[in-house]
């Protein structure tokens, strides 16, 4: 008996002080709501709309996104990519594959003071630019890399 009533003890040691801090409202769900999810955008067939959705249809190329991705991705299945943004006050970074069945593959927004930088591994149908779309101060720019496919990760 003095067992149990040990690891009772303990269990309400454990749990008492998560109660206590729920209760005070210092934790709430609501902090962790996700950004709103861009449904066109993802839902789009074409890399126009795709842009058009995140609304970079007169994006400017830029020297300070740097995009790294092989030349030569040997599985289409997992693409390793990396986007840094040196332009000031980068708010979100998106990733475009040209030719992918869905072309938007992602976008990531930022806090104010991040750094801009993302690592990620895209799925690509076959040979195709992959562009990375920064948005900065309101205005939108964009770096493009060809990457060749030799098996394809879309259903290829």
């Amino acid at each position: 008996m003095d067992e149990f009533r040990r690891k009772l003890l303990i269990a309400i040691g454990a749990v008492l002080p998560l109660a206590m801090t729920a209760g005070a409202g210092l934790l709430r769900a609501g902090n962790a709501v996700a950004a709103v999810w861009n449904k066109t955008g993802f839902e789009a067939k074409v890399a126009a709309e795709a842009m058009k959705s995140i609304g970079a249809t007169g994006a400017q190329t830029s020297k300070d996104i740097i995009l790294t991705a092989p030349d030569i991705a040997e599985n289409g299945a997992q693409v390793p990519v990396t986007v840094t943004s040196k332009i000031p006050n980068t708010q979100s970074i998106s990733i475009v594959v040209d030719k992918n069945p869905f072309p938007l593959n992602s976008t990531f927004d930022f806090a104010g003071g991040a750094e801009g930088y993302v690592s990620t591994k895209l799925k690509m149908g076959q040979t195709s630019n992959v562009i990375a779309v920064v948005k900065a101060d309101g205005k939108f720019f964009t770096a493009i890399k060809e990457v060749k496919v030799t098996i394809g990760g879309c259903g290829g």
